[in-house]
């Protein structure tokens, strides 16, 4: 498969006539304006570029991407964008989805195109909440959380969509916010990845449950509760004064304090992107008495499906004359003759 060739866009160029149709305020906005931004640091293709979403708000998305889209079915977008790449493998494919679409009626399809290791970026919007169908509970929804499906308080436990992204077999995963000025290096990450590369992004419900991620993603005084991750870099946060070193003895992650920048001496750890472990780790972290971890939290590619479909195609083909006649004639066939009214 050749790279497709770069060429010279700017945020215009992806801009589409359709009117945005989102809940004013809503974390959408920020998120399609930083795919926006970020396709022409990447040196994208509008013609060469599909994005495929299943239902739900965040699945509005392509309407509003100036380049070829696919709005497909309640959760089934994973296995349309697998066709779509099998068909054309040098289409980059971008999914979109959402909490609900992507975990619930869609959990299944979002776990086989990521075992199966699709090259793609999926964009898993998750609000905690089915906004479209106005604020019931969702598969992310935290215990307690009251909706019209749960007046009382949820009381399922919720799933943490990175932390099945990894159990699914993803070989990237990352972490961001719709606000956030670092999402557009995650998505440049992901981009780079050759494989299914699966990116968790918070995003504000403006409507139905607003402001649920403000203790580590409001615009001002929530720095301190993040922990944005770099390939090598160490795991530190709250302006170098915390950090994250690795117990031993009971084999997980904890906080500890460094003092005067020296981390070392703190035994703090270094990011390693391939390291599947410690990623897990990661995803796991209780937010309060840990940070939330940000950025790239797994990236270690291996070949890609459609990668070993077009070599079996080359192989069952090697020596072989296409003939349709030939194949619609072969195995068992029958002649019928004689009418409705005088069968033979």
């Amino acid at each position: 498969m050749n790279a497709p060739a770069k060429i010279e866009t700017t945020l215009k160029d992806w801009e589409t006539d359709q009117e945005v149709r989102w809940c004013p305020g809503c974390g959408d906005y920020a998120i399609l304006k930083a795919v926006q931004r970020t396709l022409p640091q990447l040196g994208a293709d509008p013609a060469n570029t599909c994005f495929i979403s299943g239902i739900g708000c965040s699945s509005r998305f392509p309407y509003y991407m100036e380049s070829y889209g696919f709005h497909t079915i309640h959760g089934r977008a994973p296995a349309v964008a697998t066709g779509v790449k099998l068909a054309n493998p040098d289409l980059d494919i971008w999914l979109v989805t959402g909490d609900g679409d992507g975990l619930s009626i869609g959990g299944n399809h979002l776990m086989h195109v990521l075992r199966r290791n699709v090259n793609m970026q999926i964009m898993l919007f998750n609000n905690e909440i089915y906004g479209l169908t106005k604020g019931q509970a969702s598969p992310t929804s935290r215990e307690g959380t009251k909706s019209p499906s749960t007046p009382i308080g949820s009381y399922d436990h919720p799933a943490r969509p990175a932390a099945f992204a990894l159990g699914a077999g993803a070989r990237f995963v990352g972490r961001g916010f719709d606000v956030s000025k670092n999402l557009p290096d995650v998505l440049k990450a992901a981009h780079a990845h050759q494989g299914a590369a699966f990116i968790e992004i918070f995003q504000n419900c403006i409507v139905y449950n607003k402001d649920v991620f403000d203790d580590f993603a409001a615009p001002k005084g929530a720095e301190d509760r993040q922990l944005w991750l770099e390939n090598g870099e160490p795991m530190l946060f709250a302006k170098g004064t915390k950090g994250l070193t690795l117990d031993r003895d009971a084999l997980q992650l904890k906080v500890v304090d460094v003092t005067d920048g020296d981390w070392e001496a703190a035994a703090v750890i270094r990011h390693d992107v391939t390291n599947r472990s410690v990623a897990h780790m990661l995803v796991e972290m209780p937010f309060g008495p840990f940070p939330m971890a940000l950025g790239v939290l797994y990236d270690d590619p291996r070949p890609t499906f459609e990668a070993a479909v077009i070599e079996e195609r080359k192989k069952a083909s090697e020596g072989k004359t296409a003939n349709l006649a030939k194949l619609l004639a072969s195995g068992q066939t029958w002649t019928v003759d004689g009418t409705a009214q005088d069968p033979v």
